[in-house]
């Protein structure tokens, strides 16, 4: 499962999204991992995503965690994304 905290004032988070996690490479490498991509949207300051970045030692956005089968905890990618950092820790958390 690839999360990415987001928010759309979040001009790093959309220059990623366009760049890289939208691409047809990484798509392919996520239907090939079997990976569910899932959005945290801050851009309303929500309690709960704030509570999640904290967690992971973050005060704001951009946020990418990389859960892997039998891992408890997330493998936590770069602020700025790449499609070969992606595609590299989709195919080593298959």
């Amino acid at each position: 499962m690839l999360i990415n905290f987001t928010a759309d004032w979040c001009v790093t988070c959309k220059i990623n999204e366009r760049t890289s996690l939208g691409s047809a490479k990484v798509a392919a490498a996520m239907e090939a991992a079997n990976a569910v991509y899932l959005v945290g949207d801050w851009t309303r300051r929500d309690d709960a995503i704030t509570a999640e970045l904290e967690r992971h030692g973050r005060s704001g956005v951009p946020l990418y965690l990389l859960y892997s089968p039998g891992s408890p905890e997330p493998r936590i990618l770069p602020q700025l994304l790449t499609e070969g950092v992606v595609i590299e820790a989709l195919g080593e958390a298959g």
